[in-house]
């Protein structure tokens, strides 16, 4: 079977989070979405630890479903399906290395609470897990994945959003040139990385140093209507075991979904401050500094990958799962009306479109481009025909600042319109 999971989410218990974030909202939004596995979250924190096995019942599978009295009737026919969860939760670890303070977060997943509770348990001792979902530890990231190890050694670990440039193994902030310099001896236990929203496969199959892992992509969501916005395609059993197999080997891991990298708020340097965008190149002939203030820029991903790749822009292996670049369906459907993403007429459109076609990414990736048409206007099957394509503009992300993105010129949305007038 061909599924979509979304493994690395948040609750409502993290910081920046929205209060939406909870089991019900995560279920309703999975089946919008099209994704059937999803994960739960920050098991690490008391109160949602709770929550969730109050809210969850087992399956067979390593997984768990939402118990049928939490389950919302607000839904699209369209849209039903089954939505598991995976116990998953995202660990900062801060400390000192090598001379230089680090800053790296890692994903874990597991099959059950029992395990949850015993890297729980362990944790606890380091630190204080009701601070934050995201729990932030004096911990060195090696000794994160010891612990995980020694409580559960069928347990997934992954360095996440491996780019970022302030929290994570490769970041040009407070991470590491190399795994084997974060992990040491350890490191073969890494099978994979996550991408980061900021980074695609492409970019970082230009390290040879990474062609034994297994790229994988979430969206690390903070609100509801953001799940998928990264995501993998993942054909077998449903299961826990299956889908720790996928991420380990690779296999039956059929590709991922992605942000296009450039839309991500670190792929560029910048300083945001000062509202200076600039590309490697630029940055290196600034010598590091921002041109407007003169303090230090934040270098962002591509300068990051081009600084510790050893091929050439373009590289790409034969065997490697391919990938998607999409752009949520109410962005495109924000920019073929002209209207703001949050505004009442794309909400209109986006819940029309799905009542008649099915869920979001069976309109992004499979619907038939005449039947979008017939289900909404030309211009917006144009829109969904040139993300599939990836004909888009895009002014790179900075700094924290999302890159911008168009699909449509003004010109050519009134141009397109017109013609529809005519017809």
């Amino acid at each position: 079977m061909r599924y979509i999971a979304d493994l690395h989410i948040h609750s409502k218990y993290s910081r920046a989070t929205s209060k939406d974030m909870c089991p019900e909202a995560l279920w309703r939004w999975a089946q919008l979405k099209g994704i059937t596995v999803v994960g739960a979250g920050d098991f690490t924190h008391p109160a949602w630890f709770r929550e969730l096995k109050e809210k969850f019942q087992p399956t067979a599978n390593g997984l768990f479903e939402l118990t049928k009295e939490f389950r919302s009737r607000d839904l699209p026919d369209s849209c039903r399906a089954e939505v598991f969860f995976a116990l998953s939760s995202e660990i900062s670890c801060i400390y000192k290395k090598n001379g230089r303070t680090r800053k790296i977060h890692c994903l874990v997943l597991v099959p059950d609470f029992a395990h949850a509770a015993k890297i729980n348990m362990a944790l606890a001792r380091i630190g204080n897990l009701n601070a934050d979902g995201r729990p932030i530890l004096g911990l060195d990231a090696k000794d994160l994945l010891q612990i995980v190890g020694d409580a559960y050694p069928e347990a997934v670990f992954v360095p996440a959003h491996a780019w970022t440039p302030h929290f994570s193994v490769f970041g040009a902030e407070s991470g590491f040139d190399s795994l084997e310099e974060c992990f040491e001896e350890l490191t073969p236990h890494v099978h994979a990385i996550e991408t980061g929203l900021s980074s695609d496969p492409l970019m970082n199959r230009r390290l040879s140093a990474l062609d034994r892992l297994t790229l994988i992509s979430n969206s690390d969501a903070h609100s509801p209507g953001k799940l998928g916005r990264e995501a993998n395609i993942i054909e077998g059993e449903i299961s826990f075991h299956a889908m720790k197999a996928a991420i380990e080997t690779g296999e039956g891991l059929l590709g991922t979904i992605e942000f296009f990298p450039e839309e991500g708020k670190y792929h560029y340097d910048g300083h945001r401050m000062c509202g200076v965008r600039l590309s490697p190149k630029e940055t290196v002939a600034h010598d590091y500094l921002c041109p407007v203030c003169g303090k230090k820029v934040t270098v962002g991903v591509m300068h990051r990958v081009e600084r510790l790749a050893d091929r050439e822009e373009g590289f790409g292996m034969k065997k490697a799962p391919g990938f998607h670049s999409l752009i949520p369906l109410p962005e495109v459907l924000a920019e073929a009306i002209g209207l703001g993403p949050q505004s009442k007429a794309v909400a209109r459109e986006y819940e029309g479109l799905l009542k008649k076609l099915g869920n979001e990414f069976h309109v992004l990736l499979d619907e038939p481009l005449d039947a979008i048409e017939r289900a909404s206007s030309p211009i917006i099957r144009e829109a969904i025909a040139r993300v599939r394509s990836g004909k888009v503009r895009i002014a790179p992300g900075f700094d924290g600042e999302y890159g911008k993105i168009r699909i449509f010129e003004k010109t050519e949305r009134t141009t397109i319109s017109g013609q529809t007038m005519l017809f």
